[in-house]
């Protein structure tokens, strides 16, 4: 499908950070693009945000003064709708209200041409439910840019029930002509990535509810060993807390209080006391001036052992082998087994398959200590394990020298499930899954929504491919049986994968 030409021109409804963003964007693709707010001291705002923004880029080199000039003359405020009659897509950007949306919309029905797109840029809004009052709701859909709208590169195209599919495919191939990544998404609460990208946040806060690690011991490992830019506390401190609690809420309600959407009482308490993060200056982390940020939870040094025997053929664990020989650390091979690690004396290291390492060491009858995943054995430099309630301080310190002799720092936990990464990572993955075997997306746009849009170091499925399906059933049976809780039901298209031994992506 053709994407509008830049000759057409585009709308964008709202100045604040979201619109004005849009507005760039659009102008720097050539477009002619009108600028509507009720207020106009939104619009000086919003245009001053875009100078500000081509000017630093010009300071930066990544654009002459020419064509900053040439991208500030396509914008057009305007301070009635009736302005915008020339346009041929508008895009909605204001606050979340269905009611104040569908005025609006109704308004442009009235102005525009018949063949004009109507686009709303809500991210947890029903496109169907807002068109519903249309008199052309064919011709509405949703175009959800994230912010800010000039560097993130997703953009989702929101199908409502009644969209019509060539007005879907040219937003798409608009989108696209902008230089965005872009997928399509069926209407349903959270779309793609509010709804896939819970688990991070909602697993990170239920391990530390329950003990399981502190604050900065969780975001380490999620950035240290998971590759992810930011752990999830530092996240929704940068989110806001009230913002993400909210949207966790909505989606939570939404699915009609689907179990595996519940919100956290630790971040209802966080809202509560007005600990939004950042803006607010206290959220999970402290930041006031002076403020000392909390370190993770480092082990001790330990002895490093002089040899350790590999158990199973898992190439996941192949750069763990070659750092150990680099080390100096004998590598012997062991009988082929279904479990994945290493026995160091009589001391089972075990990659986490979900099972907390206490029931590890009762049914192996041996002491068992789990270690994470990491996205990259090699480049990760913090390695979380856990030991069994059973296993003595002495035998985890074989493991701890272990993974400090490779170069790791090493985090003690306590024995949760899944322990941290592995456990978000399945339910990451379990999340995705389910919005495929739902029809919200297919396989390829859920990696690439998880990938540009909240910047994941690697799509969900294509981790959970990569990982093992088998393994990652293993961890979510794991879960379910540990907790026996539907939060944790694996997806059918997990388990229809696995038993058919066919590939999610």
């Amino acid at each position: 499908m053709t994407a509008l030409s830049p000759s057409n021109a585009v709308a964008v409804i709202g100045a604040g950070t979201m619109g004005a963003g849009i507005v760039q964007v659009a102008a720097t693709a050539g477009h002619t693009v009108y600028l509507f707010d009720t207020s106009p001291e939104a619009i000086d705002k919003g245009i001053a945000q875009i100078e500000k923004f081509l000017a630093r880029s010009v300071s930066k080199g990544r654009m002459d003064d020419e064509k900053r000039i040439a991208i500030l003359g396509r914008i057009k405020r305007c301070d009635k709708l009736e302005d915008l009659a020339p346009v041929k897509l508008v895009i909605e950007a204001i606050v979340e209200n269905i009611d104040i949306k569908r005025s609006v919309f109704s308004q442009l029905e009235d102005i525009l041409d018949e063949d004009a797109i109507l686009a709303s840029n809500t991210s947890s809004i029903s496109i169907t439910e807002i068109a519903a009052k249309l008199k052309r709701p064919e011709r509405m859909v949703g175009m959800h840019f994230f912010n800010p709208a000039p560097i993130m590169k997703l953009v989702e195209i929101i199908h409502g029930l009644v969209t019509d599919k060539q007005v879907a495919d040219i937003a798409f191939a608009t989108a696209e002509a902008w230089g965005k990544k872009v997928v399509h998404a069926k209407s349903t609460p959270g779309f793609i990535v509010n709804r896939v990208a819970r688990p991070f946040y909602s697993e990170a806060l239920r391990i530390l509810q329950e003990g399981g690690a502190d604050i900065p011991t969780i975001d380490s490992c999620i950035r240290e060993s998971g590759g992810f830019r930011m752990g999830p506390f530092e996240l929704m401190d940068l989110i806001g807390n009230d913002i993400n609690f909210s949207v966790t809420q909505s989606v939570y309600n939404a699915y009609f209080q689907e179990p595996r959407y519940r919100p956290s009482l630790i971040q209802q308490e966080q809202v509560a006391a007005g600990r939004y993060g950042r803006k607010s200056g206290q959220g999970y982390y402290d930041y006031s001036e002076g403020a000392v940020t909390p370190e993770a939870s480092t082990a001790d040094s330990a002895p490093a052992p002089t040899e350790i025997t590999l158990i199973g053929e898992n190439s996941l664990l192949d750069p763990l082998v070659t750092l150990a020989e680099a080390a100096g650390i004998k590598v012997n091979k062991g009988d082929t087994d279904e479990l994945s690690g290493f026995m160091i004396d009589d001391v089972l290291v075990l990659l986490s398959d979900g099972t907390p390492a206490s029931e590890l060491s009762n049914v192996l009858s041996s002491p068992a200590i789990v270690f994470d995943l990491a996205l990259d054995y090699k480049a990760a430099s913090r390695i979380a394990l856990a030991k069994g309630d059973q296993v003595s301080d002495e035998d985890l310190a074989k493991a701890v020298g272990f993974f400090q002799a490779l170069g790791k720092k090493v985090s003690v936990i306590d024995d949760c499930p899944g322990l941290i990464v592995m456990r978000i990572v399945a339910m990451l993955a379990n999340e995705g899954s389910d919005a495929v075997y739902q029809g919200v997306t297919n396989p390829k746009g859920v990696d690439i929504a998880m990938m540009n849009g909240v910047n994941y170091p690697k799509g969900p499925l294509q981790w959970a491919q990569d990982i093992g399906l088998d393994h990652i059933f293993g961890v979510l049976d794991a879960l379910s049986s540990f907790y026996g809780e539907d939060r944790y039901r694996t997806s059918p298209l997990i388990r229809r994968a696995v038993i058919a031994g066919k590939d999610l992506v």
